[in-house]
């Protein structure tokens, strides 16, 4: 057998691709981290377990330099690190917040900071952190509005409601802005426009860690629970893994301990929180392929457009749903429609002579066999109408690529988003479908019907 050809050889080399392909390439040369490292040493902390790194697919992160073990402490950040509303209140723009009235919130005074501090260039303290801050961000709030209309109509919605939260800040807060001309040479409304508010608003809502609240009495009553957290926030999020993360009061640092072990030269992760792919897009700006946390949302108008017209209780039975939280949050996973939306169309679905079991369906019982036929029917027409609705926007971001060559990234992101709720989609569809086989097959089961969801 001529060398390298047998099984022993492509076992090896298949685990050397899948090697490659997680393994990152160690930037730590580089002299913006060296820098960092110089900055952060000088305030008590050096890291021995990590090292920035670049990854295909996550892109920059922190790489293990050893293997590490389950509930091993990966980083413990002194609280000297921080940045916080009292970093802010005790620099020079503690005495403009202390005198303004009304107060100022504490993410008005995290984002004054931010962008201050980055006009201030190579004289600020904090540039070794700041000049590693992303320049820009994608999430929807900074994406071109084009793109937010390709977007699924729930997080389109909720888009437009953050870029009017932030918006209403900057205006609500030019005031306070223009107190600040004493401190800068260049007029206020060239350091703090509203591109630079952005982009301090996403560093702190896309990076902050939680402290517990702390009450500055020179700012407002809203909580004052965030903290950016230098060289800490170079870790990616992966829904695959635990943390423990928290700020330790008797250390005073700020402590995340793995759950599961790492191996050396593997990126580590932490994890935000169970988010689904929408609820990491608008926060965060990124997508995670193969969430188990991933979930198509179904719409009030997609919930009943499968139902019979010529229902007179339709509007009370919506009504009932809205009164007792089933309008919302209804959803396809990758085990099928979720309990949430099979609840919900099961009360719609109610004959007339059984509508006044409406609080029994509430509480999970089988009314009939008819119902629950018909409730699952209806959640495959909505299933196949979303599947219709994915693989059209799937069409329509492609076509648009070609068309506005200065999209391309943030249509790709996009697309990436539609491509997920697409297998989520199928995932539910062949879910369905074999449910209902079952129910054609075993029409002695109709009264026990299988478990469809789960969330």
């Amino acid at each position: 057998m001529q060398k390298g050809r047998g099984r022993t050889s492509r076992i090896r080399r298949r685990k050397h691709l899948r090697s490659s392909e997680s393994r990152g390439v160690n930037e730590s040369y580089k002299s913006e981290f060296i820098e960092l490292k110089k900055w952060l040493k000088n305030r008590k902390f050096e890291d021995r377990n990590l090292t920035p790194a670049r990854f295909p697919g996550t892109g920059r992160g922190l790489m293990s330099r050893t293997p590490l073990r389950e509930g091993q402490m990966i980083i413990s950040l002194p609280e000297s690190c921080l940045l916080t509303t009292e970093t802010v209140i005790r620099s020079y723009l503690g005495v403009y917040i202390t005198k303004w009235k009304p107060r100022p919130s504490p993410l008005l005074a995290l984002c004054t900071f931010l962008v201050s501090e980055r006009h201030a260039g190579d004289r600020s303290l904090w540039k070794p952190y700041l000049q590693i801050l992303p320049k820009t961000y994608t999430c929807p709030v900074c994406l071109e509005p084009e793109v937010v209309n390709l977007l699924p109509k729930a997080l389109k919605a909720k888009t437009e409601e953050q870029r009017a939260h932030v918006q209403k800040l900057f205006t609500s807060s030019r005031d306070f802005f223009s107190s600040l001309q004493p401190l800068f040479v260049e007029p206020i409304d060239s350091i703090f426009s509203y591109s630079a508010l952005l982009w301090a608003w996403c560093t702190v809502n896309t990076r902050a860690v939680y402290l517990r609240p702390r009450k500055q009495e020179c700012l407002s009553a809203e909580p004052d629970t965030c903290a950016l957290a230098p060289y800490l926030d170079l870790l990616n999020h992966s829904p695959h893994v635990q943390v423990n993360a928290a700020f330790n009061e008797k250390t005073r640092c700020y402590e995340i301990r793995t759950a599961s072990g790492c191996r050396k030269h593997e990126e580590v992760f932490i994890c935000y929180g169970p988010h689904d792919n929408q609820r990491l897009l608008l926060e965060y700006g990124f997508v995670s392929p193969c969430n188990p946390h991933a979930c198509v949302y179904v719409s009030r108008d997609t919930l009943v457009k499968y139902l019979p017209s010529t229902d007179k209780q339709m509007n009370k039975k919506i009504s009932i749903l809205k009164d007792h939280g089933f309008i919302e949050n209804l959803t396809f996973g990758w085990d099928g429609p979720s309990w949430r939306l099979l609840t919900a169309l099961k009360l719609l679905c109610l004959e007339a002579e059984k509508f006044t079991c409406w609080k029994k369906v509430l509480l999970g019982e089988v009314i009939s066999d008819a119902n629950e036929k018909t409730s699952l029917d209806v959640a495959q027409k909505i299933c196949h109408h979303l599947l219709e609705e994915s693989s059209a926007m799937l069409q329509r971001v492609s076509h648009m690529k070609d068309e506005e060559v200065s999209l391309v990234s943030q249509l790709a992101l996009v697309e990436t988003l539609w491509r997920e709720e697409l297998k989520v989609l199928q995932a539910s569809a062949e879910t369905l479908a074999s449910v209902h086989t079952t129910y054609l097959a075993s029409p002695e089961r109709l009264g026990s019907p299988p478990v469809v969801g789960v969330t």
